[in-house]
């Protein structure tokens, strides 16, 4: 679950700590205080976008950090990504600086957004304002059925194998339709793979050669110079290395006299020792370094092939390996799609893999559709449907990445009527209802420890609020249940309740803060919510109320 939450220069949040606890916490206070701005940084230290509209005005940086409790599988996804997985709890943090610029951190081991996203969603799932807009998608709701089912990872895979066999199926048309522009790209692939591969440039050549060029090329120059500085360091009528040791025993003589001259002398021995390592090293080079005419003609024979075929092929003589593996890709693919009959078998097979995988993938989907469209119906019972009946219809289609079949939500409003298109019959509350509905029951099929509702209560009134309020205390029973909400009965059903406010810094900016309300002040926050802006005993009476039920 979720311990804390630290926000720091974010939107219009100055500085807030937040310690949460289990069960049902929840999220109040007046539009635009920045309910929903705690909901966008947890968002973003899940790995979502940012950019520097986040920054606080006049900050340097946001900076969000969220600690959660370890389960077993995000401790074995830190450990597999090499990060520390041995305390009991998990440390994200974002930081986004003035000019757009992220980091990511992961137990304080730097992190990419795409690692805080990953490990985000075994810890965190958010259910925001307006899922039940997203509802009416068709796409939408292929997602939740299959989300609910646990069935993604079959999705995944049929959408490989369709994308695979559709692949091999435009390459087949295309050889059919092209035959005689393929079969010439083929003969022009086949010479320069020839020619490539009768120069045979291996990986790092020209830079080995390039070398080797220039020495030989400079040897006598090389010679010259490295005998030069041999003699003057031990071979000359005065060699320095003779007279560095003339100095170091005269100067061992002195410093016996006066120990003054001792770290001079300290100095000066390492240098005797480098001199006449430098005296073996020039041996050793002199040893090595000869004039070859023959071997230089050879190199410039060599380098010139190479720069003569790269600039043919327009690119670096460095890059002749890579474009030779390139173009024989390529020659390898054209001559399979050569033999069509061959392209046509795989085809099959590719499709094959498909349509079991599809079939499958169908089966599983028509029995979470049942179990979906069941207890959703039952749901609906208890937030002012009677009589209602929601079902999940699955509609033969074409081929397709998702499937052999396209998901529609339907929904009957009244007993006695059929159910039609979500999209096309459920008014503005309806929708609403249902989409709670739903979240809360595809949660609580979910493992996931935290859960966030934002907002998602709205369009909801009267005695269904209660009802709302009751089934998300009864999924904080298992789990870590947050939920900013508007709603008088939903609030009061928290066994933790959070008061966001804004306010006028002495500097004149709005800042947005937090209270965690004791049982006194949650009357009072109760009651302005009952009542608005004038809080009247009634108002206090009734807050009472609902606070005690």
């Amino acid at each position: 679950m979720l311990r804390t939450l630290s926000i720091r220069d974010f939107v219009i949040v100055d500085a807030i700590e937040l310690d949460l606890a289990a069960g049902f916490t929840v999220f109040t206070g007046e539009t635009g205080a920045g309910k929903s701005i705690l909901i966008d940084a947890l968002a973003l230290v899940l790995g979502g976008r940012g950019d520097a509209s986040v920054v606080r005005e006049g900050a340097a940086k946001a900076d969000i950090s969220a600690e959660f409790a370890v389960l077993p599988d995000a401790r074995s996804w830190l450990a597999e990504h090499e990060f520390d997985a041995e305390e009991d709890s998990i440390l994200l943090r974002r930081v986004i600086d003035n000019a757009g610029r992220s980091k990511a951190f992961i137990n304080g081991v730097a992190a990419t957004a795409t690692q805080l996203r990953d490990l985000g969603e075994m810890l965190v799932d958010i259910h925001g304002q307006h899922a039940h807009q997203s509802l009416l998608k068709a796409d939408a709701q292929r997602t939740l059925l299959d989300s609910q089912a646990g069935l993604q990872n079959d999705a995944r895979d049929v959408a490989a194998k369709y994308k695979a066999w559709r692949a091999l199926a435009k390459q087949r048309e295309e050889f059919e339709a092209n035959a005689k522009n393929i079969l010439l790209e083929r003969e022009r692939l086949e010479w320069q793979v020839n020619e490539l591969e009768k120069l045979a440039v291996k990986p790092g050549e020209w830079g080995d050669i390039s070398n080797e060029h220039s020495r030989l090329s400079h040897a006598a120059s090389l010679i010259e110079g490295a005998q030069e500085a041999l003699s003057l360091i031990s071979e000359s009528d005065n060699p320095m290395l003779s007279q560095l040791s003339s100095l170091n025993l005269r100067l061992q003589k002195l410093a016996d006299i006066d120990e003054a001259l001792k770290p001079v002398l300290e100095a000066l021995e390492p240098a005797q020792i480098q001199l006449q390592e430098a005296v073996y090293a020039l041996n050793d080079y002199l040893g090595r370094v000869e004039l070859d005419p023959e071997r230089l003609h050879e190199v410039e024979v060599r380098l010139e092939a190479i720069h003569s075929t790269a600039r043919k092929f327009r690119v670096m003589p460095e890059e002749l390996p890579q474009e030779f593996e390139s173009l024989s890709t390529q020659l390898r693919q054209l001559a399979d799609l050569s033999d069509i009959e061959a392209v046509r078998e795989q085809e099959e097979k590719l499709k094959s893999d498909y349509m079991a995988a599809a079939r499958k993938l169908s089966k599983s989907r028509a029995s979470a559709a049942k179990a979906l469209g069941e207890a959703v119906t039952a749901a609906m019972q208890d937030l002012s449907m009677a009589g209602g009946r929601f079902a999940v219809a699955l509609n033969e289609c074409e081929p397709a990445a998702y499937g052999l079949e396209q998901v529609e939500f339907l929904v009957a409003g009244h007993a006695g009527t059929m159910p039609r298109s979500l999209a096309k019959v459920a008014s503005g509350g309806e929708l609403a209802r249902i989409a709670l509905a739903i979240s809360v029951i595809t949660s609580s099929a979910t493992t996931i420890p935290t859960l966030i509702f934002d907002e998602v209560d709205s369009g909801i009134g009267g005695g269904v609020a209660e009802v709302v309020g009751r089934l998300l205390k009864r999924l904080g029973q298992d789990r870590q249940v947050l939920c900013v909400t508007h709603l008088p009965q939903v609030a009061s059903q928290a066994n933790q309740h959070f008061q966001v406010s804004k306010a006028v810094a002495p500097n004149g900016r709005t800042v947005s803060k937090i209270d965690n309300l004791d049982s006194k002040a949650r009357v009072e926050e109760i009651a302005r919510m009952l009542g608005g802006l004038e809080i009247t005993s009634t108002t206090r009476k009734h807050a009472r109320e609902l606070l005690a039920s």
